[in-house]
C-alpha cells in the first residue's frame, strides 16, 4: 500500500473522504458533513463521499454531485454468489450488506489513498465499523458524532472495535459537550484530542422575526420540530401532555413538522386520546422560516439528542422553546431566560416546564429576543466552513482553530 504523498496544502488538491452512517435517504446529522465537503471542493480539494441509500434526486446530492463530489452508494444487494455462501457459513461469517458495505469502502479506500476520512456518525457508535476499515488501512480519520444516549453503550461484542477507533482517530468531534463526556463515560476512556462543533442552520443569522399575534379566541400556536420517531425524539411524552384535562381546556394547537416510522403510531396515539383537534401532521417542511412565521414557540420533548437544529434555529428566529434536558439543551437554552427547560423526558417534568411556559407566556416576545440575541453571540456563522478549516488544519498538523 502506498503513502500519500507529501502536501503543501497551497499547492496540492488534497484527497478528502466521507462516509456518512445515516441509514436514511437524507437526515439533519448530514448537514455538517455535506457543507464542508462544499467548503472543500469549492477551495480545490477532492471529495469522495460514502453514503448508505442514495437518492440521486435528493437535492442535497444534486448540489454535492454539481460541487465535483463522487458520491458512492454503501447499501448494495447481496449479490447470488453471498446468498448461496451464506448457506454454509457459520453466522458470524455470513455475509450481510453492512459487511458488503465494508468490503466496498475498504477497495475504494485502498484506491484513493484519501489524506482523510471522516466518519459521519448519526450516533456515536453507529459507524465505528467504518472507522475499522480505516484503522486497518492505517489512513488517517476521524469520527464526527451527532448523538448520544444514555442508553446505547457499543454492543459488547463491538466495544474493544469501539475502543479502538476512539483511540486511533485523529480527532473526535462531537456537537454537545454532554455527548463527549457521556461517550467517555461508555468507552471508560478519557478522549483528550475530542472537541465540540456546531452543525450549520438553515435561517438567516440575523433572521429574527416578530411572533405572529394569538389567533382567534387567543389561539396558541406551537411548533414541535422533529423526526417522527419516539425513541429519541419524546413526541408520545408530549402527546400525553396535550391529553390532560387542563391542556384540553386551554386554547392551545400543536403542530408536528418532520417524517418519520412512527407517524402511524403517534397518529393512533392522538386518536385515542382525541387530540385530533388540537394537533397536526404537516410533514416536513423546508421553509424553515415559514414555520416561525405562524408559530409563537418551539417544544421539544426529547429522550435523546445531540445539540437539535430545531433549538437553534428557533431561537435565532426569535422564538421561545420548551425543551427537555437531553443531549447539548441545557448548553444552548437558558431556563426562564431563553426559553423552559424541562428536567427530563418525562411526562410529568415536560408538563411542569409547559405550565411555567404558560404562564409566562406574556413575556414569550421578550424571551424570543434573548434567545435570538443569545444564539448569535454563541452559534458560528461559518459552521461547515470552520469544521473544513479544522479538517485542513489536520492535514497539515497544525495547531487546533475549533
Amino acid at each position: 500500500m502506498k503513502s500519500p504523498a507529501s502536501i503543501s496544502l497551497g499547492q496540492v488538491s488534497l484527497r478528502f473522504a466521507i462516509v456518512s452512517s445515516c441509514p436514511d435517504v437524507w437526515g439533519g446529522s448530514e448537514e455538517l458533513w455535506a457543507g464542508t465537503a462544499l467548503f472543500l471542493a469549492g477551495n480545490g480539494h477532492r471529495i469522495h463521499i460514502f453514503k448508505t441509500n442514495i437518492d440521486p434526486q435528493h437535492p442535497r446530492i444534486i448540489q454535492l454531485r454539481t460541487a465535483g463530489c463522487t458520491i458512492t452508494d454503501l447499501a448494495q444487494e447481496l449479490t447470488l454468489p453471498n446468498r448461496l455462501a451464506n448457506r454454509f457459513l457459520p453466522y458470524h461469517r455470513q455475509y450481510t450488506p453492512r459487511k458488503v458495505g465494508q468490503q466496498t469502502l475498504r477497495q475504494a479506500l485502498e484506491r484513493l489513498q484519501p489524506q482523510l476520512t471522516v466518519i459521519a456518525q448519526g450516533s456515536n457508535f453507529d459507524g465505528t465499523c467504518f472507522a475499522e476499515v480505516c484503522r486497518t488501512q492505517r489512513l488517517p480519520f476521524v469520527l464526527l458524532c451527532q448523538k448520544a444516549a444514555d442508553i446505547f453503550f457499543p454492543p459488547w461484542h463491538e466495544r474493544t472495535a469501539a475502543q479502538q477507533a476512539y483511540r486511533a482517530a485523529r480527532g473526535q468531534y462531537f456537537v454537545s459537550r454532554h455527548n463527549l463526556e457521556l461517550t467517555q463515560c461508555q468507552l471508560g476512556m478519557l478522549l483528550p484530542d475530542a472537541a465540540v462543533v456546531w452543525n450549520p442552520f438553515n435561517v438567516p443569522f440575523d433572521g429574527e422575526t416578530p411572533a405572529p399575534e394569538p389567533g382567534p379566541d387567543g389561539l396558541v400556536q406551537l411548533a414541535c420540530v422533529a423526526r417522527l420517531e419516539v425513541l429519541d425524539k419524546g413526541l408520545d411524552i408530549l402527546l400525553q401532555v396535550l391529553g390532560q384535562e387542563k391542556w384540553r381546556a386551554r386554547p392551545l394547537h400543536v403542530t408536528f413538522f418532520g417524517r418519520g416510522g412512527d407517524q402511524r403510531a403517534l397518529e393512533d396515539m392522538a386518536r385515542l386520546l382525541q387530540l385530533e383537534s388540537r394537533i397536526t401532521f404537516a410533514g416536513h417542511v423546508a421553509d424553515v422560516p415559514g414555520i416561525w412565521r405562524t408559530h409563537q414557540a418551539l417544544v421539544l420533548p426529547s429522550r435523546h439528542e445531540g445539540l437539535p437544529l430545531a433549538l437553534v434555529e428557533a431561537m435565532l428566529c426569535g422564538r421561545v422553546a420548551i425543551a427537555t434536558n437531553a443531549g447539548g439543551m441545557a448548553e444552548m437554552l437558558r431556563d426562564n431566560e431563553t426559553g423552559f427547560l424541562a428536567a427530563a423526558a418525562t411526562v410529568e417534568a415536560l408538563d411542569q416546564a409547559m405550565e411555567r411556559a404558560w404562564t409566562q407566556r406574556g413575556r414569550w416576545a421578550q424571551l424570543g429576543r434573548q434567545a435570538a440575541a443569545h444564539a448569535r453571540a454563541t452559534v458560528p456563522q461559518d459552521a461547515a466552513a470552520r469544521f473544513g478549516r479544522e479538517l485542513l488544519r489536520l492535514v497539515s498538523h497544525k495547531q487546533p482553530v475549533i
